[in-house]
């Protein structure tokens, strides 16, 4: 089954986000994943609003969490560390 990679980001230093964001992408491809939503319009419904909202579909559960632990995803996610508040969910999908 497919899965997707949720995640929702407040974004606190844009300059190095950014970076994180031009390395994550490609990790993220390498690993299957493609984007479905990143950034746009939202509506926040219940929770914590976040201005900042990144949809990926991955092969599966098991390849989402290998690109997560990757050390190409590791290295751009170590300039999203300090530069955002974000939570993130891999959720099986039914199809």
């Amino acid at each position: 089954m497919g899965a997707l990679w949720i995640a929702h980001v407040t974004v606190t230093d844009a300059e190095a986000y950014g970076k994180y964001a031009e390395l994550a992408g490609p990790a993220i491809a390498k690993h299957g994943g493609t984007f479905v939503a990143r950034g746009g319009k939202f509506v926040q419904l219940e929770g914590k609003e976040r201005p900042r909202n990144v949809v990926a579909r991955f092969p599966s559960v098991e390849v989402a969490v290998e690109c997560y632990h990757s050390p190409e995803y590791q290295e751009a996610l170590s300039h999203a560390r300090g530069a955002s508040e974000r939570e993130l969910m891999v959720v099986e999908t039914s199809e």
